[in-house]
């Protein structure tokens, strides 16, 4: 195993290409079912999927206005003209012998993603630019022979490239989960990691601490998570020093990655530019967009992830908690909603609620959407603020105010929930447990300076309330009653 030292000699550089998979009902060139999730093989299909003679591309809009939307979650720059090229490499999954895509003139110009560190910092990573292409289809390769499925072929992809501006593994997991969040929060994408919505190909070389120039780099193809894209650049990065460190030279090339073994292996070397051979595609006319009309597109996109966090600094929220709100955008809205409609002081209570109670599942989170009402979960914040129920107790109808359309107070009422904050009866309950002789030892040991002590007492009143009394208030009249 290398040294630490030696380890820490080097620098990685890391650029990633994303490939997204837009969210469109159709494929980028056909009139085929986009969404191949849990169907049969080869059944999402068109004839200009085959690439059967004489059948030409038709481009799909929504395609195109997805793209400009990502553009704006980019910071980028969208171009008036863009254009289409083919890229002719071997495809077995494409049957017509090249790609579509943008080589030359890309839809998305240059921009920026500011990805927030678990120290409070921020990297910016600069996109170099953003393109337009169609995916290609799936091989399943058993003992001596090969399947094609083409239902993903034509499925409209944007590649997002990245500038080499990355020099951690840390950094690298921090770009591809905040590159995830922009995306799925504009609309571009579903998201859906498991079936390949968002891929990360990760670019990484290694050179000594203060060198003018870069090291040789290798691609590791087909990252679907954000641990696997930190564990990659962490192993490969190992790989390359040692190969170094012991005089051998980094080739580049493309190696794929195993969540299992955690390590890379080569796939093929890297092809070049010139060996695609690429050509404007003949079929399918330029793009021309007016600012105008990316100013009507964009417009669509809702709130992105960076506003939230601006929004909510007021309320002081561990960075845990921000994260596990923005990991579900209805989840972010509805504690934005609270917020502009209760102020602060309810808005991080219940942001403390979504955070700790509420998983991301689909079904569960469409329900809770549909429940929604600010007045309600501010009424129940409210409530608490005024001690009429427990942190337990409120957690409790916060549970059923998920999928309930009653009132906080009507959920407490029926459960007998609501604490007793009237003085009097409580100070009638504190006097019966300082006047039973199981409480003698416990008032010893606060006249001894013992505070701790008095968590026994607070006890036996809670419990003589059947859990009603309001334990602050309790725990203040036993003092008084006590003299401390």
């Amino acid at each position: 195993m290398i040294h630490q030292d030696v380890l820490d000699s080097y620098e990685m550089t890391i650029g990633i290409e994303c490939h997204v998979q837009l969210a469109t009902l159709s494929k980028l060139f056909s009139g085929a079912n986009n969404d191949a999730r849990d169907k049969n093989p080869n059944t999402a299909v068109s004839p200009i999927d085959f690439g059967l003679p004489g059948m030409l591309p038709i481009l799909n809009r929504e395609a195109v206005e997805l793209a400009v939307c990502a553009g704006k979650a980019l910071n980028a720059e969208i171009a008036e003209v863009s254009r289409f090229d083919r890229k002719h490499y071997f495809y077995p999954d494409l049957p017509k012998g090249y790609q579509i895509t943008q080589m030359y003139q890309p839809i998305i110009l240059a921009g920026y993603v500011d990805a927030p560190l678990l120290d409070g910092s921020t990297v910016r990573v600069r996109i170099h630019h953003a393109h337009l292409e169609e995916d290609a289809g799936k091989l399943s390769h058993y003992d001596g022979y090969s399947l094609v499925d083409l239902n993903r072929a034509g499925t409209p992809l944007i590649e997002i490239v990245s500038e080499p501006d990355i020099h951690s593994a840390a950094a690298a997991k921090a770009y591809a989960t905040e590159l995830h969040r922009l995306m799925t929060y504009a609309g571009v994408t579903l998201g859906d990691l498991y079936h390949g919505n968002m891929r990360f190909d990760v670019n990484i070389s290694v050179a000594k601490k203060g060198a003018t120039e870069l090291g040789t780099r290798a691609e590791i193809k087909n990252l679907n998570s954000f641990r696997s894209v930190e564990r990659a650049a962490e192993y490969e990065f190992i790989r390359q020093v040692e190969l170094l460190e012991s005089g051998q030279r980094v080739v580049q090339e493309t190696r794929g990655w195993s969540d299992a073994t955690g390590k890379t292996t080569s796939q093929r070397s890297k092809e070049d530019a010139q060996d695609y051979r690429y050509m404007p595609d003949a079929d399918i006319p330029p793009i021309v967009l007016t600012k105008d009309e990316v100013e009507r597109i964009q417009a669509r996109v809702p709130a992105l992830p960076q506003s939230y966090r601006d929004a909510w600094v007021p309320l002081n929220l561990d960075r845990s908690v921000v994260d596990a709100l923005l990991a579900n955008q209805s989840y972010a809205a509805l504690i934005s909603s609270v917020q502009v409609h209760a102020g602060d002081d309810a808005a991080r209570r219940v942001a403390h609620w979504f955070a700790s109670a509420v998983t991301q599942d689909e079904e569960q989170t469409a329900i809770i959407a549909s429940n929604f009402s600010p007045e309600g979960y501010a009424e129940l914040a409210d409530m608490v603020a005024k001690n009429e129920l427990s942190s337990t107790a409120a957690k409790e109808v916060f549970a059923e105010l998920l999928t309930s359309d009653q009132a906080p107070r009507s959920i407490a009422e029926a459960r007998n929930l609501l604490q007793v904050s009237d003085e009097s009866a409580i100070l009638a309950i504190v006097q019966e447990v300082l006047a039973d002789p199981a409480s003698a030892q416990s008032i010893l040991d606060i006249k001894a300076g013992q505070e701790k002590a008095i968590g026994f007492l607070v006890g036996q009143v809670m419990k003589r309330s059947a859990g009603k009394a309001n334990p602050a208030l309790a725990q203040q009249l036993i003092k008084q009653q006590l003299g401390e």
